[in-house]
């Protein structure tokens, strides 16, 4: 049963500016018409017009009596109706800062945790840019309200059919301290199926206070039946010392946060025997558990990899650089993961699917477009 679409606006972390992460996300039994969650906002107007020159339908067959001038990136953001937010660094919020004074369509909320509304705050203060948006629901002189999303275990209403929960994560340490981040689990509320969104993160074996093992935790029971993919960031190529990171993650590491999250899906499947009254091979702790009893764990997860660094030092865009080393290294552990890297300029047409007796887990397609440096071809998912 497929679940979600989405299109990927930007897929890239920097320095260009023109590729950065923004991803327009509707449940796959409505309309782009209907309603649009923007997830994250670095790029926007500017990128998602150069999508839709290369190819027109990327949102659907219009009309063919429909004026080509009155569907545009205008009119697709004007159907935006939230806009979620990992943090609040430029390269995640840009476009909806830079377009804040001209969005269209409805009122729009922004969600994130109370510390990313707080960040937003600054930037929307009158000095570095107006203040655009408002924490008051009534006050209607604001065309943005923002609105706190708590990691409290619950999940939050934030659209139609759609609630999310948010996890803290690390995205390393500055002059003030510990820097968080936020993942999403977002869940289609009818059939409780959902995927894992990344924000930055920094791989757990570098940061001071471990927080990723807590989000594979709550992931590992619910793969792959009712979550099957997670969206997760891989920012530099292979071999970049820890103490340059920033708070990122590189190819090992993670193949590392991988086999956390496929041993934790080890440990829940047999607790899930003991539970049931089947009897497991063996309980096993944490860090007992074989490498051969993780072959193919993460089997019918699929994994995109996404903020990818272009250092311009590559021919082939860098995130299928980046994407090659991870499965490589990813090879020998045999977790049965699909990697994948997320494009800019890809419409990922029910990425989800509700995996049962009678379905094909794979009868899932994507199609690139003609973005500079991303291939034509065509890839099943």
């Amino acid at each position: 049963m497929p679940v979600f679409d989405m299109v990927v606006v930007g897929s890239g972390g920097g320095p260009d500016e023109t590729n950065l992460s923004g991803y327009l996300i509707k449940p796959c039994e409505a309309a782009w018409d209907d309603g649009i969650i923007a997830l994250e906002a670095g790029s926007g107007y500017g990128a998602l017009r150069h999508i839709m020159k290369c190819n027109p339908n990327i949102f659907g067959e219009r009309p063919p009596e429909e004026d080509p001038a009155s569907f545009t990136p205008l009119t697709v953001y004007s159907n935006v109706k939230s806009f979620l937010l990992t943090h609040a660094h430029l390269d995640h919020i840009g476009s909806l800062v830079i377009a804040a004074g001209t969005l269209g369509g409805s009122r729009k909320r922004i969600y994130g945790s109370p510390q990313t509304l707080r960040d937003l705050e600054t930037v929307f203060s009158g000095r570095v840019w107006p203040k655009l948006a408002t924490y008051d629901e009534n006050n209607t002189s604001f065309r943005l309200v923002y609105h706190a999303l708590h990691a409290d275990g619950k999940y939050s209403v934030i659209f139609p059919n759609i609630s999310v929960r948010v996890m803290t994560i690390s995205h390393g340490n500055n002059d003030s301290g510990q820097y968080d981040g936020s993942c999403f689990f977002i869940r289609h509320d009818p059939t409780k199926h959902e995927f894992i969104f990344f924000g930055d993160v920094e791989p757990d074996s570098v940061a001071v206070q471990p927080k990723n093992i807590t989000v594979w935790r709550a992931a590992a029971p619910k793969i792959p039946h009712d979550l099957s993919t997670i969206f997760i960031e891989c920012s530099y190529q292979a071999g970049r010392p820890d103490d340059v990171l920033w708070g990122h993650l590189s190819p090992d590491h993670l193949v590392q946060e991988l086999i956390t999250l496929a041993t934790e899906v080890v440990i829940a499947r047999n607790a899930s025997k003991s539970r049931t009254g089947l009897r497991p091979r063996k309980r096993q702790r944490k860090n007992s558990v074989p490498p051969e009893a993780l072959y193919g764990a993460l089997e019918g997860l699929k994994v995109y990899i996404m903020h990818c660094k272009d250092m311009f030092s590559t021919e082939r865009p860098i995130n299928h650089v980046i994407g090659d080393q991870c499965r490589e290294r990813l090879a020998p552990h045999r977790l049965g993961v699909e990697l994948l890297t997320a494009d800019q300029g890809m419409k990922i047409e029910s990425p989800i699917c509700r995996h049962d007796s009678s379905s094909n887990f794979n009868e899932m397609t994507i199609t690139k477009f003609c973005i500079p440096k991303i291939s034509k071809q065509q890839e099943g998912i």
